[in-house]
């Protein structure tokens, strides 16, 4: 391993005492400092850079919370989860923690602090999907997808008409401002475009949350970005699920691709959690079949919508009491 790591840490979760949180470690990582610029090159050079990583495979990390330490190897991408049982039960709001990649003998190679997130005892908490579903990617049609990433840059990057208006509503839902509802957006857009994400959510106003991405990618597969990982995003949110078993969620999804049918398994594992599905209705194609799926979850006494504009979302989640008269 080289003499220096870049330590990246994500935002994580957890409930009361069970928390979790996620990153990685690289022996490179490209510089990269966004400049929002309409130029299509300064663009795609930012986004270029954000896949040229070199992953440290195995490197030893060790998780510092309040003063509780725990050790583990990353994985062979250089991705590390910590998942962990706090000494005390953790209050609600957000929890500073360090993470340090330590050489053999213990020299310390790269630091990074991170945050951990405990919601309030409240109602709901919310899983969002992101392309197509909060921001416009066109994912099914590869050559509009890479126009949008490689053209626009976070606060360019449109998001549908209402979509953070509606999700602001939500996150104060049966609670206050000062104790939101959780929200998680969980994606196939891999770890790399984790700050891209972050800075276009928080332009566009929508509520902070826990992003779970799906596995880094290198320059070279630049071109198959967020194609990949619908696997991969059942198993992301089981995890979520079984973190908060007490909670009831609310999915948010389009039919551009798999989130019907990953809804849909969650709904058939967890059927006492899910409280509502809703789907934007992206592909008209596709229409026909998402309706017989949400049909399927409607029959077991689960909320759903297909809407095509988000105010379509807001009249029906205020209709069925999600949002505060």
């Amino acid at each position: 391993m080289n003499k220096s790591c870049k330590v990246k840490v994500y935002h994580g979760y957890g409930h009361t005492h069970n928390l979790v949180i996620y990153g990685h470690v690289f022996t490179f990582k490209a510089k990269t400092k966004q400049i929002y610029s309409n130029n299509f090159f300064v663009n795609i050079a930012h986004l270029l850079k954000l896949f040229i990583v070199k992953p440290a495979p195995f490197a030893r990390v060790e998780l510092n919370f309040n003063g509780q330490l725990i050790a583990q190897k990353t994985a062979y991408d250089g991705f590390f989860k910590f998942e962990w049982v706090a000494l005390e039960n953790v209050t609600a709001g957000w929890h500073g923690v360090k993470v340090k990649a330590l050489a053999k003998d213990g020299t310390l190679l790269g630091e990074a602090l991170g945050k951990v997130y405990v919601p309030h005892i409240t109602q709901y908490a919310f899983i969002s999907d992101v392309d197509d579903t909060v921001m416009v990617s066109h994912s099914a049609t590869i050559g509009r997808r890479l126009r949008e990433l490689f053209i626009k840059n976070p606060r360019t990057r449109k998001t549908f008409p209402g979509i953070a208006e509606l999700y602001r509503l939500l996150s104060v839902s049966h609670t206050t401002a000062d104790q939101p509802n959780p929200f998680f957006y969980v994606s196939s857009t891999e770890w790399n475009l984790y700050d891209y994400l972050v800075e276009t959510f928080r332009f566009n106003r929508l509520p902070e949350g826990a992003f779970l991405l799906n596995q880094l990618k290198r320059w070279t597969s630049l071109i198959k970005t967020g194609k990949t990982g619908h696997e991969g995003k059942l198993i992301r949110l089981r995890r979520i699920m079984a973190v908060f078993p007490n909670q009831k969620f609310v999915f948010f999804g389009d039919n551009s691709q798999k989130d019907p049918a990953i809804y849909a398994t969650i709904a058939e594992k967890f059927p006492q959690n899910v409280a509502a599905v809703f789907i934007r209705n992206v592909r008209k194609e596709k229409e026909i079949e998402t309706v017989k799926i949400l049909g399927k979850m409607k029959a077991a006494g689960i909320s759903t919508c297909l809407f095509k504009d988000s105010k379509d979302a807001f009249t029906y989640a205020q209709k069925i009491g999600l949002i505060d008269d």
